[in-house]
């Protein structure tokens, strides 16, 4: 009973957000997390796919290069939605909003804080994520009947990377410390075998990719839209279950720490 009660707390936050969105531009969450990956897709994956020819073809077991970098690119629309959601937005409401001063003095809790707000920023990614997901559908780059099964998968990048994204934004003390976020996302993009194989690395670098989360975001919904189901995929998605549950712990303690004290 209590766990129906922290969540319906948790929803308080999730209808303010989108109602807020709505308000404002109801097309913003699509256009944030379409736009961008689908120029990369555009350029990288058709346009440089191009050149490559039927060699880019054996990263994908016979389909085309942009088949190959479509599902990194769905990957990274939820990681990036999600997680600007949660580091930007909670930490600008807890320097200068002042939001969450005001929810503390009502019967929510901050762990209701933390789950309401990791929920919204999931939902958000998750939409973003699936919308691109029916766009590389519609081009054609998804092959396999697993791809349904990437619905649930783009849901829980969006979680882990949402969570993930509200602890660092509890950790932050000044805006400028976004530099050091920066400076972890975007090698992480380029480099979490998003454009080329993982076998194209010296061995030493493959263990330190391997255990990047958007590398494991990648290789769960490449094996989906690919067919190519096994281990793996429970793996990553045993990671990135493992990472949202971890990172929404630890913010729910880090709020604690700073609404209260």
């Amino acid at each position: 009973m209590s766990e129906q009660l922290s969540l319906r707390s948790a929803g308080v936050i999730v209808t303010r957000h989108w109602w807020v969105v709505r308000r404002a531009n109801p097309w913003t969450p699509l256009v944030e997390g379409l736009f961008e990956p689908f120029l990369y897709l555009m350029s990288v994956g058709v346009g440089i796919g191009t050149l490559i020819g039927h060699r880019g073809e054996t990263f994908a077991d016979g389909y085309s290069y942009a088949s190959f970098v479509a599902p990194a690119l769905l990957a990274t629309s939820a990681m990036n939605t999600a997680a600007n959601q949660t580091i930007w937005g909670i930490w600008y409401r807890l320097k200068f909003g002042k939001f969450y001063d005001s929810l503390v003095t009502t019967p929510l809790t901050t762990t209701d804080i933390a789950v309401g707000e990791a929920w919204a920023a999931t939902l958000r990614g998750g939409v973003a994520g699936i919308c691109f997901l029916g766009v590389i559908t519609i081009l054609g780059m998804v092959h396999s009947l697993w791809a349904v099964a990437a619905l649930g998968a783009v849901m829980l990048i969006a979680f882990s990377f949402a969570s993930a994204g509200l602890a660092v934004a509890t950790m932050m003390r000044e805006l400028h410390h976004n530099q050091y976020v920066q400076l972890f996302m975007l090698p992480m993009f380029l480099f979490s075998a998003t454009f080329y194989p993982l076998s194209i690395y010296p061995v030493v670098l493959r263990d330190i990719v391997t255990v990047l989360p958007l590398y494991q975001s990648t290789v769960l919904l490449r094996g989906l839209t690919l067919g190519q189901v096994g281990g793996t995929q429970l793996i990553a998605v045993g990671y990135l279950a493992v990472m949202g549950g971890g990172a929404l712990w630890l913010s729910t303690r880090r709020l604690g720490r700073l609404l209260t004290r």
